[in-house]
C-alpha cells in the first residue's frame, strides 16, 4: 500500500520523523483499533487516533452525552446532549478526516458479544469506566491474541498500561488487578470529580502508547512497553514506571486461564 499525494501531505510531519517515517505511516492505515469508551478518556484518545491515519476506527458506548461531560469531553457540544456517544464520536471522525473507517457500536460490552466486538482489532484501548469491563476485555483480548492498552484516571491520578496476556512471559490486565471487581466496586468521577485537563491527559497518553503498539514492526518508535504501568500524578506532577509481573495463576492469561 502507497500513500495518495494528500495523505503524504497530511501525515508529512509524521514521515519526517525517524521513528515513523513512511513505513510506519503505512501500517498506521492499514490499522484497526477498537476503542472501548467514548468520554473522558476516549475523547481525547479517539482525536488522536484519527489524528494519527489510525485506517480503522471502532467506537463502543452505550452511554448518552450528559450536559456534565462537556468539561472534560471535548468533542461533544450542547446540541448533542441526549444523543449516543458512538454515535456523535464517529460523525467527528467523519467530518474530520472521510479517509478513515469508523464504525460506531451502541452497546454495552458482555462476555456475549466481546469477541465479535474485537473482531479484526489489532489493538484495543479500553477506556471505561468499570472493573467488569475491563476484565471482560482484557480476557477477550487473550482469547483473541490482540494487545490491550488500559487507560484509566481517578482524580489526578492516571494509570495507562499495554498488555499482551496471550504471550507466554508477558501479564494480561487482570494479573494487574485481580478478579475481585465488579461495577459497583468502582469510583466515578461523578461522586469523586475530575479535571478535564486530567483527562485529556491521561486519554492522549493512552493514545501514544497505543500508537506505540501499532507501530512494533512498522518503525523505530521503540518497544511497546507490554506489562509497564506508568502512573501520572496531575498534582505533583510526575510520571513513575512499575513492571507488572505475570501471574501464573491469573484466570486470564495463567495456566488456568482457559475460558
Amino acid at each position: 500500500m502507497s500513500l495518495s499525494p494528500d495523505r503524504l501531505a497530511r501525515y508529512a510531519r509524521h514521515i519526517v520523523l525517524p521513528e515513523v517515517g513512511g513505513a510506519g505511516q503505512v501500517g498506521l492505515a492499514h490499522a484497526h483499533v477498537v476503542l472501548i469508551g467514548c468520554g473522558g478518556i476516549g475523547s481525547p484518545a479517539l482525536q488522536y487516533l484519527a489524528a494519527a491515519g489510525t485506517g480503522q476506527l471502532t467506537l463502543v458506548d452505550s452511554d448518552t452525552v450528559d450536559l456534565s461531560n462537556l468539561q472534560r469531553q471535548t468533542i461533544f457540544t450542547p446540541s448533542d446532549v441526549g444523543r449516543a456517544k458512538a454515535e456523535v464520536a464517529a460523525e467527528w471522525i467523519r467530518r474530520f478526516d472521510p479517509g478513515l473507517e469508523v464504525r460506531a457500536l451502541v452497546q454495552r460490552v458482555e462476555r456475549d458479544n466481546v469477541l465479535q466486538i474485537l473482531h479484526g482489532a489489532t489493538v484495543v484501548l479500553d477506556g471505561c469506566d468499570n472493573f467488569a469491563t475491563r476484565l471482560t476485555v482484557s480476557d477477550a483480548c487473550v482469547e483473541a491474541q490482540v494487545p490491550l492498552t488500559s487507560a484509566a484516571i481517578g482524580r489526578f491520578q492516571g494509570q495507562v498500561a499495554s498488555f499482551s496476556g496471550h504471550l507466554p512471559d508477558q501479564p494480561c490486565y487482570r494479573c494487574f488487578v485481580g478478579d475481585a471487581f465488579n461495577a459497583e466496586d468502582c469510583d466515578t468521577c461523578a461522586a469523586d470529580g475530575v479535571l478535564g485537563a486530567m483527562a485529556g491527559m491521561v486519554g492522549t497518553f493512552g493514545a501514544m502508547q497505543a500508537i506505540r503498539v501499532l507501530l512494533q514492526g512498522h518503525a523505530a518508535l521503540g518497544e511497546p512497553q507490554f506489562g509497564k504501568l506508568h502512573l501520572l500524578n496531575g498534582l505533583a506532577p510526575s510520571l513513575r514506571t512499575i513492571a507488572i509481573a505475570k501471574d501464573p495463576d491469573c484466570k486470564g492469561c495463567g495456566a488456568k486461564g482457559a475460558r
